[in-house]
């Protein structure tokens, strides 16, 4: 489903609505009941999320700070994660493989940089409450929409970088080496 982001944000949107509406209606200490909620439902999310991530790929959890990647280094599938920073990653010196590559974003306020290599063909999908991409030219801003663009040798390219980027607040630039 193309919209899924967008329908998640929606009820994600809903419920925090429909959580003040009760609390103001029935005069409930929202802080109370929520902040502690809130723990619990981290602390699972951070027990069960391994078990989510795909085979294969790597995780890098960096919650306040930069990851940069701009030496020579084998890429591979992998998921980034920071509540507040960069995500600079530099696949010109990089060994990509042939195929597919996939890299996830997730943050809270989070900017993301990729230079890949003239052959290559880019993909990035950008699920956020605000979003800007900038990308071959071409600059794109969405509020509570995803946003997509894609190279045009994506379909013919033989190595390909597919990012998907996940946060509050995000900007992706896609630059050539």
């Amino acid at each position: 489903m193309r919209n899924q982001g967008q329908l998640v944000m929606g009820l994600i949107i809903i419920a925090v609505g429909v959580v003040i509406l009760f609390g103001n209606l029935f005069n409930i200490n929202l802080w109370a009941i929520c902040w502690p909620t809130g723990l619990i439902l981290l602390g699972l999310w951070v027990l069960v999320r391994p078990r989510m991530v795909r085979d294969g790929s790597e995780v890098t959890l960096v919650p306040l700070g930069n990851v940069r990647r701009d030496e020579t280094w084998h890429v591979a599938d992998e998921e980034f994660w920071v509540f507040v920073g960069d995500i600079d990653l530099e696949l010109g010196r990089a060994d990509l493989p042939v195929g597919e590559t996939t890299f996830r974003t997730y943050g809270f306020v989070a900017d993301v940089e990729i230079v890949v290599p003239a052959e290559a063909g880019v993909a990035v999908t950008s699920t956020a409450f605000v979003s800007n991409i900038k990308a071959f030219g071409d600059k794109k801003e969405g509020f509570l929409m995803p946003l997509h663009v894609v190279s045009d040798n994506y379909d013919t390219a033989e190595r390909r970088v597919h990012l998907h980027c996940y946060s509050f607040v995000g900007e992706v630039k896609v630059r050539r080496a």
